[in-house]
């Protein structure tokens, strides 16, 4: 998996990208990435999706991310959905932080997912890079039918050293 690429955005926001090869076709990974079950295993937070445009959201803390970020118990933050586009595109707010996903597909039954957080500065797009490249390390375990024996918060920590900005 690719280490992720940050870059600046035309209106000076850090963008953070990652994409990843599956051998799975985007209906199946679109699955993976919005169905509460599969979320629960992998996302930073307890989210359930509403996949209609405008709907509001709410990112709930989960304990691993209460602990390893000091957050309260029952820490929350809010979203809204901009952009849905059935096994192609899913585009939402959580908090002033956009995610937008996009499945592509290879040519060969399999697809291409980026992901791109967009986020206010390089320090935070840095110090989510763990959080996700573990993520992707759950969703692909999770799409090969493997199962996941690992904490994704530990695997995070793990990885934490690669994501350090640069310039630090």
């Amino acid at each position: 998996m690719d280490n992720g690429i940050v870059s600046r955005t035309y209106d000076g926001r850090v963008a953070l990208r990652f994409q990843h090869a599956f051998a799975h076709p985007p209906d199946r990974v679109w699955r993976v990435i919005t169905d509460p079950e599969y979320l629960r295993a992998w996302f930073p937070a307890r989210v359930e999706l509403d996949l209609t445009p405008g709907a509001q959201l709410v990112f709930r803390a989960t304990e691993q991310q209460a602990e390893r970020l000091g957050l309260p118990a029952d820490h929350t933050a809010t979203g809204t959905v901009i952009a849905v586009h059935p096994g192609r595109i899913l585009e939402y707010m959580w908090d002033a932080e956009v995610l937008h996903w996009e499945l592509v597909p290879d040519g060969s039954g399999g697809c291409w997912l980026t992901l791109t957080h967009t986020v206010e500065d390089e320090d935070s797009a840095y110090a989510h890079g763990a959080d996700w490249h573990a993520g992707f390390e759950v969703l692909e375990a999770q799409l090969e039918g493997r199962d996941v024996d690992w904490s994704p918060g530990d695997r995070a920590r793990e990885l934490a050293e690669m994501y350090r900005n640069p310039s630090d």
